[in-house]
C-alpha cells in the first residue's frame, strides 16, 4: 500500500463481479439436516462431537444447519453434558451414541469421517492427535493448546497423518471479514497506508460457574483428568493447567485478525495485566498488549489490544485498522462495524454507487464553541458494509472444513497457519507474566 493513493477506478467487469458477490453474501441458513448441499447424492459425513460444554453447544447450533452432515456420536466426561447433548440432538431427529471416554468412542465408532473437538485447551492436543491418528479429519476450537509445545505437536500430527486439521478462528471464513480484507483494504486500499491497529473485547463482572450438585463428577474421575474439584472443572479457563486466560480465550481471535489482515506476524510485543479483581483465579483478569509489525515499506505499525473481564465499558468487541485515508472497524456484530473516510481522502463515491459500501447520513456540525482545540479533526463520514449474513457466525468456518473434507476446497485456517498466529498470543502472555518487552522469533514448526 502506498500513501495518498486514490481508490482504484472500478471497471464494469469488476462492478458486476462485486455486485454478484455482495448479493451472494445475503445468505440463508441451510436446508434440512441430511439434504446434500449440491444435490449430487453424496453420502452424509458422519461426525462426532468431543466436548459438549458451552462452546460445543454453540458449534452444534451451526452443525444442525449444515446439510450433508450427520452427528452420530458425542463424548464428554460429565454425565450432565452428555445427557443434555443427547436430548438436544434427539429433539433434532438424531440419536447419537454417548461416551464418557474418547478412546472408547474411537474404538467403537468405526465409520466416522471427522470429529469436532471443543474440550478445554489443555486437552485439544491429545484429543485432536488421537482422532487424527485414528484416521479422522479434525475441527478443533482455538486455542490449539495452552502450551506452545502442545500446539506444535498438533501440527506435527496433521503432517504425519495427512489428515485435515482446521482451527476454530472462525472470522477467517466470515464473508464480511473476507470482503473487508480482500476488497476494501487490499484491492481498493481505501485506508491508504495503514499506520496503526487496535482491538478490544471487554466483559462485565460475572460469577464463577456452578453446577447441579446431584451431577457432581465423582472425585476419582476428577482426579483422573487432573481437575481436583468441580470448581476447577467448571471454571477451567481461569487455571493455568487447562487454559491461557483472557488473552487466550478472547484475545486469540482478535490478535489473529491483526496477523491475518496485515498479512504478517509481529516482531515485538510488550504487555501488562494483573489479578486485580478475581482473587480466586490463577490467570490475570485484564491485560493490555502492544504488538509491533515491521511493515514492508520500512515503517513500524503498532497494534494495541486490550481485554477486560471486570467491565463491559459499554459493550463491544472489534478490530480496527487505521490508515492515512480511512479506518476499517470490523466486528462479528454488524452493528459495531463501520468504515470512516478521512476528509482529505479521494472520493469514495464510485465505491458507494457500485454497491461496495453504504454511506450513512452526514455527521452533524459541531456547536459553536464546542471544540477544545483549533486543530481538532472534524467528524468523519462513516460507511457500512452492505452485507447481511443469515447464518450463525461459526457456520461458515465449519462449512469450509466440510468442503475441504469432501475435497472441494482448502482449509481457511489449517493448524500450521493457526500455530504461527497463536504463537504471538503465547508471547503476549509471556510478556504479561515477565513484564518484559519481548522479541517474537520465528516459530519452528
Amino acid at each position: 500500500m502506498t500513501p495518498a493513493s486514490p481508490a482504484p477506478a472500478l471497471s464494469r467487469r469488476r462492478f458486476l463481479i462485486g455486485s454478484a458477490a455482495t448479493a451472494a453474501l445475503t445468505l440463508a441458513s441451510g436446508p434440512a439436516l441430511f439434504a446434500n448441499p449440491t444435490g449430487s447424492g453424496e453420502k452424509p459425513l458422519r461426525i462426532a462431537i468431543v466436548g459438549f460444554g458451552a462452546q460445543g453447544r454453540v458449534l452444534v447450533e451451526s452443525l444442525l444447519k449444515i446439510p450433508g452432515v450427520q452427528i452420530v456420536a458425542l463424548c464428554d466426561i460429565w454425565e450432565y453434558a452428555r445427557t443434555y447433548g443427547q436430548r438436544l440432538l434427539k429433539s433434532s431427529g438424531l440419536n447419537p451414541n454417548a461416551y464418557a471416554d474418547l478412546d472408547e468412542m474411537l474404538a467403537k465408532e468405526k465409520d466416522l469421517d471427522a470429529v469436532i473437538v471443543a474440550t478445554p485447551d489443555f486437552f485439544h492436543a491429545p484429543h485432536s492427535i488421537a482422532c487424527l491418528r485414528a484416521g479422522l479429519h479434525v475441527y478443533c476450537e482455538k486455542m490449539m493448546s495452552n502450551t506452545v509445545e502442545g500446539a506444535r505437536s498438533m501440527v506435527e500430527a496433521m503432517r504425519d497423518t495427512g489428515k485435515l486439521l482446521q482451527i476454530g478462528h472462525q472470522r477467517r471464513s466470515n464473508p464480511r471479514y473476507l470482503f473487508a480484507r480482500d476488497r476494501l483494504l487490499n484491492e481498493f486500499q481505501i485506508a491508504g497506508q495503514l499506520t496503526a491497529a487496535q482491538a478490544q473485547w471487554n466483559r462485565a463482572v460475572t460469577e464463577d460457574l456452578g453446577w447441579p450438585k446431584k451431577y457432581a463428577i465423582p472425585q476419582d474421575v476428577l482426579d483422573h483428568y487432573g481437575y481436583g474439584d468441580m470448581h476447577t472443572f467448571r471454571n477451567w479457563r481461569w487455571f493455568k493447567k487447562f487454559g491461557g486466560g483472557p488473552l487466550s480465550d478472547l484475545g486469540a481471535h482478535q490478535i489473529d485478525i491483526f496477523n491475518w489482515f496485515l498479512g504478517q506476524y509481529p516482531s515485538v510485543v510488550m504487555a501488562s495485566g494483573g489479578n486485580d479483581f478475581y482473587k480466586n483465579h490463577e490467570w490475570f483478569d485484564n491485560a493490555m498488549a502492544i504488538f509491533e509489525f515491521a511493515r514492508p515499506n520500512g515503517t513500524t505499525l503498532r497494534a494495541f489490544y486490550q481485554v477486560q473481564t471486570t467491565t463491559s465499558a459499554g459493550g463491544g468487541y472489534f478490530e480496527q485498522f487505521m490508515g492515512t485515508q480511512g479506518t476499517v472497524k470490523m466486528s462479528e456484530n454488524p452493528a459495531l462495524t463501520v468504515i470512516y473516510r478521512e476528509a482529505a481522502a479521494p472520493s469514495w463515491e464510485d465505491i458507494v454507487r457500485q454497491g461496495y459500501l453504504r454511506a450513512s447520513e452526514a455527521p452533524a456540525p459541531a456547536a459553536d464553541g464546542a471544540k477544545a482545540d483549533a486543530r481538532e479533526t472534524a467528524a468523519l463520514a462513516s460507511y457500512y458494509l452492505p452485507i447481511v449474513l443469515n447464518k450463525p457466525i461459526h457456520q461458515y468456518h465449519l462449512e469450509n472444513f466440510f468442503q475441504a473434507v469432501r475435497g472441494k476446497g482448502k482449509l481457511n485456517c489449517p493448524a500450521d497457519e493457526a500455530f504461527r498466529s497463536e504463537y504471538a498470543v503465547f508471547k503476549a502472555i509471556e510478556a504479561v507474566l515477565t513484564q518484559q518487552r519481548l522479541i517474537i522469533d520465528t516459530p519452528i514448526i
